[in-house]
């Protein structure tokens, strides 16, 4: 899988309604809708996972600020991490492309399922 690959009409990008965001292809629990920002790449963008172990990160070759994501459970690629350079000083930028699902407000337990 290639990270972050534009492929325009990102769906989350601008997205904020309350739920959480999901591995599209096991429904891990990743991301709160409380923790994502406004950004101005085309993919959405979050500052931290649901669970510590919700993601992996691996080094990116030849990119020192920036971190390849993987999820924590069944190893899909899901992005990048972009070391400080999240919305406050010190915070990092998760960016995700076609890899989520989104799950509204209310409806979790059908991601959790996913575990």
């Amino acid at each position: 899988m290639s990270f972050c690959s534009f492929f325009g009409g990102e769906v989350f990008q601008n997205h904020f309604e309350p739920g959480i965001y999901v591995c599209a292809k096991c429904g891990y629990e990743l991301f709160s809708s409380r923790s994502k920002y406004a950004h101005s790449s085309p993919w959405p963008a979050f500052t931290e996972t649901i669970h510590a172990d919700s993601v992996v990160k691996r080094p990116e070759h030849n990119r020192s600020e920036a971190l390849k994501v993987s999820c924590g459970k069944c190893g899909n690629g899901l992005g990048h991490e972009f070391l400080n350079d999240g919305p406050k000083p010190g915070q990092s930028r998760f960016i995700f492309s076609s890899s989520l699902k989104f799950v509204p407000k209310g409806k979790e337990t059908s991601a959790s399922q996913g575990h």
